[in-house]
């Protein structure tokens, strides 16, 4: 007899195949495998009831209020128990109820695909990035005289920083880098802006470099439209922009260019937004945020296929709620994006560790590992040759009898 929980559909394939069960069965049952936990909230009573009713019909639940079932509350918070066939079943029979149920079916059938989806292909000026297995790994090279992890290349008494640079993306990609992230401006907690003309001064040069020399594609970090601009048109493919595309000129600029961008939440700006951390639930409230701003850069002209979410680790949020966007980082795939995470060498690893910046390489390795698991498309670190070396085993052990490319 074995009982075991399965890491994915993979592995229980291969249980199905190696019983000798027919490849029709094998993919009717495979669905039943697998169980979604749907959790509404504000239901009528009405409808909670009736949607109780509806699942249990079909083999599941509905986990509802004791006040629903007695009738002391008029609303309550729901929690759909099922397989996603017993799922689709539901939508289909909530299309023809009343008390909203019809509308509750439409936005359950949608936000289930966003959910499920897991294969990406970011379309770029110059090919694209197809998001499959592991994730893809972002090498930061800053471009800072002041980087919170030791490691900022700019130098006022140095002429040759964009050739360290070079050499220093040359290293990454052969480590294991798909994506070169150049940073003019530090983004560390307390950090002040600096002038458009220096953030140019700092990047550009670079960036001009690395464009003649690479292939591979380069986001550029700022928050600043000016400076996006130009790094677009000067071969850069991707805007990385922490402030979430606030500002309307930033998306005008990456619709223009048709760029891919990756919209990040972060409360305040980076002089001040370890001094205004307050949310009410924390996910739902970044995951509330991030769909505004994917909706406002939609609406402005930014194909939906070119936007990357980033739930922004560090960025306005206590070690404790690192960890915990950490621990629920597939809560976000309801918003139907390639989800990006940032934990490289962050300050959460060393209020766990007790280590400085540059010690924090294992611990930058572990979120990494973690994050991949819940559904990390792209995973921005400094440490590239340690975190590919890790995910390439997660991938190996996830499904040994498949060796990616």
């Amino acid at each position: 007899m074995r009982i075991f929980s399965f890491s994915g559909e993979g592995e229980v394939k291969r249980v199905m195949r190696g019983i000798g069960v027919d490849p029709y069965g094998i993919k009717i049952m495979l669905p039943k495998t697998v169980t979604f936990l749907v959790r509404l909230e504000a239901v009528s009573n009405i409808a909670a009831n009736i949607l109780k009713q509806e699942m249990l019909s079909l083999g599941g639940d509905v986990a509802v209020s004791r006040g629903t079932l007695t009738g002391k509350t008029r609303n309550s918070t729901c929690l759909i128990i099922g397989q996603p066939c017993q799922i689709q079943s539901l939508i289909r029979k909530l299309r023809l109820q009343p008390f909203g149920l019809s509308r509750l079916a439409g936005e359950l059938n949608e936000n289930i695909k966003k959910y499920t989806k897991s294969n990406f292909i970011l379309p770029l000026k110059k090919g694209s990035l197809r998001f499959k297995g592991r994730p893809r790994i972002m090498g930061v090279i800053n471009l800072t005289p002041d980087s919170f992890s030791g490691d900022g290349l700019y130098n006022v008494s140095s002429h040759d920083y964009p050739g360290l640079a070079l050499e220093k993306a040359e290293t990454m990609l052969a480590d294991g880098a798909d994506i070169i992230d150049l940073g003019g401006e530090s983004s560390r907690p307390g950090a002040r802006s600096i002038t458009v003309k220096e953030e140019l001064k700092r990047v550009l040069p670079v960036l001009k470099k690395l464009v003649k020399n690479i292939t591979a594609p380069i986001s550029i970090d700022t928050t600043k439209p000016q400076v996006a601009m130009a790094a677009l048109e000067n071969g850069a493919q991707i805007v990385n922009d922490i402030s979430g595309l606030r500002d309307k000129r930033m998306i005008k600029a990456a619709a223009k260019c048709k760029a891919a961008v990756v919209i990040m939440h972060m409360l305040g700006k980076p002089v001040d937004m370890q001094e205004r951390i307050a949310y009410k639930s924390l996910i739902e409230d970044i995951i509330f945020w991030l769909k505004n701003a994917v909706d406002c850069a939609e609406a402005y002209g930014i194909m939906p296929e070119k936007i990357i979410i980033d739930p922004g680790i560090g960025f306005g949020k206590m070690p404790g709620q690192n960890l915990e966007i950490i621990n629920r980082l597939a809560d976000f795939k309801i918003l139907g994006k390639p989800i990006l995470i940032g934990p490289g060498r962050k300050s959460f690893i060393g209020k766990v560790l007790k280590t400085n910046p540059t010690q924090r390489t294992a611990g930058t390795v572990a979120a990494c590992v973690m994050a991949a698991e819940r559904g990390a498309n792209i995973v921005r670190v400094h440490d590239i040759k340690e975190v590919s070396q890790a995910l390439k085993i997660y991938s190996a052990i996830r499904d040994p009898f498949h060796t990616e490319p």
